[in-house]
């Protein structure tokens, strides 16, 4: 976090020209600008700036926007749950899609169900979400009417109207992250198929099912989990091109207007967010490798013995 945060202060200063020119505006009088200037810190020292930032970021202050005027805490609350619930159903949705075809082909290999599903997902790696959302755009929403082009409802006052704005930004968000994870759950599906533990469960008589779902998945998990943790910073940054194409009210939208109005506050904040959540994440998947995987466990606590 400590080395994110110096990423993300330094990305105002590797912007080529004048900071305090970019925020006050190219045509900005020397007197506005050199206001900017002191009025952000930018006549101290590049270590000192970084100091101030950083303690005003630990009291929870992230300064405020330089083209509303508001607190940045308070418009990036206003965006964080839409695309918290972009993102959540969005990966509930890879994982649904993912494993059970994943775990399919796995089971079914070299099969006629097989090749099908490698072919689907094949073609679903190769088709960018930005095309495919068009692509469903187009269909669901102007030729057949079913769905809103883009938009955002009220989930409290209305959830079934949330929805239908939900379903087709969230399916492009997770149908290609489905794909690719579905292949590697079928890789490490395969690969716990032939380990010693399994055949010996099926040598006790054990049904399939009762081998798979008890001596494979568990195990198997390991990777999939880590794949898992690892979308979620894909799904944090495809959201900026979901939410855009399809008009929904987060934070990616946020960032784009705050790049295209120079308000590189809101950037800032937004990034140390985004790579906050990213961190904690992946840490609650390390921690969960011991719970998902007993072998890991034991090792661990042989270790410290």
């Amino acid at each position: 976090m400590f080395l994110a945060s110096i990423g993300v202060f330094l990305l105002l200063h590797l912007l080529p020209g004048d900071p305090a020119i970019l925020m006050a505006g190219p045509d900005a009088p020397p007197q506005t600008v050199e206001f900017v200037r002191r009025d952000m810190g930018l006549d101290q020292p590049l270590p000192v700036q970084y100091g101030v930032w950083l303690g005003h970021i630990l009291r929870g202050d992230l300064g405020k926007s330089v083209f509303s005027k508001l607190p940045v805490s308070q418009l990036i609350g206003q965006r964080a749950p839409a695309t918290l619930e972009l993102a959540l159903v969005g990966e509930l949705l890879t994982i649904v899609i993912a494993l059970p075809l994943g775990v399919t082909a796995a089971i079914k290999q070299r099969t006629a169900t097989d090749w099908t599903i490698s072919s689907a997902t094949s073609l679903g790696l190769a088709i960018p979400n930005f095309w495919l959302g068009i692509l469903l755009i187009l269909l669901f929403a102007v030729a057949l009417g079913w769905l809103p082009a883009g938009g955002h409802g009220d989930l409290l006052r209305d959830p079934l109207a949330e929805l239908k704005f939900l379903v087709l930004p969230a399916v492009t968000l997770a149908l290609p992250l489905a794909m690719n994870l579905s292949r590697l759950t079928k890789a490490s599906v395969l690969e716990m198929l032939y380990e010693d533990h399994v055949r010996t469960a099926r040598a006790k008589g054990l049904a399939d099912a009762a081998v798979v779902n008890r001596h494979v998945l568990r195990t198997a998990l390991v990777p999939i989990v880590t794949a898992i943790s690892l979308d979620i910073g894909r799904l944090l940054g495809g959201a900026l091109i979901v939410e855009t194409i399809f008009a929904w009210p987060g934070l990616g939208t946020l960032m784009l207007s705050a790049v295209g109005n120079r308000d590189y506050v809101i950037v800032q904040a937004c990034l140390l967010l985004l790579v906050t959540v990213f961190i904690v994440v992946n840490l609650a998947a390390d921690i969960s490798y011991g719970f998902l995987d007993p072998r890991i466990r034991f090792s661990t606590a042989g270790r410290g013995r």
